[in-house]
């Protein structure tokens, strides 16, 4: 038996959290690649390499993240 607290909400909020956990993610990219490329290096090349390619691996995850569906 289900209880009215079960209820998952509505299919527009939950298409407004997964919205915004995708362009938190994609912010947090857009971020990473600014300062890699623009601030860090000079101070270490090796740090902006990480972030880069922490940077890269962003985009998917936000893009798996905004499609997930919380059945």
């Amino acid at each position: 038996m289900r209880r009215v607290t079960d209820v998952p909400p509505p299919l527009s909020e939950q298409q407004r959290a997964r919205r915004r956990r995708y362009l938190e993610i994609m912010g947090a990219c857009l971020a990473l690649i600014v300062l890699a490329w623009t601030v860090v290096p000079h101070y270490s090349v090796r740090l902006a390499v990480a972030m880069s390619l922490v940077a890269a691996v962003l985009p998917p995850i936000a893009a798996i993240v905004a499609n997930r569906r919380d059945d």
